[in-house]
């Protein structure tokens, strides 16, 4: 399938905000004229020709799920409370993606208000019947469960039908002209231990937009019943040589992480587990080999028009222990057939880092590319901003303009109010190495009033660096906030109130920040300990967003 050309110049915010003129604004604003983005791979890989590099997606987008129309696959990930969310992909050769938009960009199509960081848009899944896509998925802390669809899948896409079933991680099978809801729901029994999940499915009316017929539980716990295995979750079927095939991922997302495969000769069982699951891990390596990739799962499988079969996966690669401040990310391996069960990786086997690529024609490397080293900078040209700009929860009114190649921003709710959406936009931290920086016009009012970068990764784990007031003067400064504690790490008085360069300098676990204008220069903190940006320190399912705030009283 085509993708319309023109289509999508689209930013995000475009339906409900509208940009607002500068004189219906109040109080002071930051311009920023730039955002410039530099990141290098920290493991050295060598890709040779017909060859690619994984992940496929670098950085925060975890939980992929794809979908093949003709000779396109489609995919879509996870975006939990950032918006717009369900980043929305396209490729031909399963290698080479291009985001061409954000399934939920509307602020009145799902409202994220109160949710914290890493709650909201779970695990989503894309398919496609009759000439329409499908994304199935969770809301968690909002209304659960939902559909919405589209002609095209770069958008627009409906509002969400909501679907009366508890539970995460649906997923849309298609039989024919009939569809089934499959995914995690607690067990048809009181459950026996913290995790203890189900699957179940029930037949979708995908005319009515509603729920028809019975559950049927499909799997109490996941292979083995006997040994507690936790968060059976992320189930897909596929039908092939007159068996279901269900996978799903089990162990939770972290170093336990897995996919695992079940099979029946009928849709609602019974399912029987294969003998050698897990069919992917990285729990049984070594923890000290060089160069990890862990917590690997949260499978799909695609099939080519050849008939060769793929499976995109989450994974991650710390930098240390289990230390990753970038998130989970989007990995590619084949999937191998073997008496009858699908393999995506032997046991004790290493994902590998540029492995044969698919036999599909190849693609060019996309203008903004997502793997491998990359460097890109915004300028912000134009009237919208790029589609991979992300904020925090749904804006109940407009915070930023594009104005004359500037970023201006005005105030709203500070950084860690989960009661409100912050000025803030940011893009993924997509590399442990990497350079961000900005330039930044502000002119602080009141003691506090700050503007500048902030790199975020929860409400209650965030840095800020940037212009400020600080005891009566302006200044240059840096505040993070780590287990709900904020304090100011270090200071310097700027002479005036000229354009100010900040750069962020990202090396595995540390930051350095450095600043450059006519009002001073020099670099106010070095190695900076920012684990506690990580999802190790800080928890949840998010990387590390970084880009412009500001806030003011």
């Amino acid at each position: 399938m085509e993708i319309a050309a023109g289509l999508w110049a689209r930013g995000w915010m475009a339906a409900a905000l509208a940009l607002m003129p500068a004189a219906a604004w109040a109080g002071p604003e930051a311009r920023f004229a730039s955002f410039d983005y530099d990141g290098q791979s920290i493991e050295q890989v060598t890709v040779k020709p017909g060859a690619y590099r994984n992940p496929i997606l670098s950085g925060y987008y975890p939980d992929p799920s794809i979908t093949r129309v003709g000779d396109d696959y489609y995919l879509v990930t996870s975006s939990f409370a950032h918006f717009p969310g369900l980043p929305v992909w396209h490729s031909k050769d399963l290698v080479n993606w291009t985001q061409i938009g954000n399934a939920i960009d509307r602020p009145d199509q799902l409202n994220l208000a109160g949710r914290g960081v890493s709650e909201a848009v779970f695990a989503p899944d894309i398919s496609f019947h009759d000439g329409t896509f499908y994304i199935v998925n969770t809301c968690v802390g909002c209304r659960d469960n939902f559909v919405i669809t589209a002609k095209n899948p770069a958008g627009p896409w409906s509002d969400p039908i909501w679907l009366p079933f508890e539970g995460i991680d649906p997923s849309i099978y298609w039989e024919g002209d009939k569809a089934y809801i499959v995914n995690n729901r607690g067990p048809d029994e009181t459950p026996r231990y913290e995790g203890h999940r189900a699957i179940w499915i029930q037949e979708y009316d995908w005319r009515a937009g509603k729920m028809v017929g019975p559950s049927t539980q499909l799997v109490n716990g996941g292979v083995d019943l006997s040994k507690k295995p936790i968060w059976i979750e992320g189930p897909h079927i596929l039908r092939k040589d007159g068996w279901y095939y269900l996978t799903a991922a089990e162990g939770g997302t972290s170093v336990d992480h897995s996919q695992v495969v079940f099979r029946s000769r009928k849709l609602r069982g019974p399912y029987v587990p294969h003998k050698d699951n897990p069919i992917l891990t990285q729990r049984d390596l070594d923890p000290a080999r060089p160069d990890p990739i862990t917590s690997a799962g949260h499978a799909k499988l695609v099939q080519t028009p050849a008939g060769d079969w793929w499976a995109t996966f989450l994974a991650v690669r710390p930098y240390a222990d289990n230390y990753y401040n970038i998130g989970r990310e989007t990995f590619l391996l084949p999937v191998q057939w073997k008496d009858g069960w699908p393999v995506i990786l032997p046991h004790g086997e290493r994902i590998p880092f540029a492995p044969k690529a698919p036999a599909l024609p190849p693609q060019v490397r996309p203008p903004l590319p997502t793997s491998g080293d990359f460097a890109y900078a915004d300028s912000f040209e134009g009237d919208r901003l790029g589609m991979q700009w992300v904020g925090v929860r749904t804006p109940d009114h407009p915070f930023y303009r594009l104005e004359r190649g500037d970023l201006v921003l005005a105030s709203a709710a500070p950084l860690g109010d989960k009661a409100g959406t912050p000025a803030f936009l940011g893009r993924r931290q997509q590399h442990h190495v990497a350079t961000m920086r900005t330039v930044v016009t502000f002119s602080p009012e009141q003691e506090g009033d700050r503007a500048g970068l902030a790199a975020m990764q929860s409400d209650d784990a965030w840095l800020f660096f940037g212009l400020t007031r600080l005891n009566g003067q302006d200044a240059i400064a840096l505040y993070t906030r780590a287990k709900g504690k904020e304090q100011l790490v270090a200071s310097a008085p700027i002479a005036n109130r000229s354009p100010m360069t900040l750069t962020i300098r990202a090396n595995g676990g540390t930051m350095s920040f450095h600043y450059a204008g006519a009002g001073g220069m020099g670099r106010l903190a070095a190695d900076l300990d920012a684990r506690f940006l990580s999802t190790q320190d800080a928890g949840g399912f998010t990387g590390t967003i970084v880009g412009p705030y500001v806030w003011t009283r």
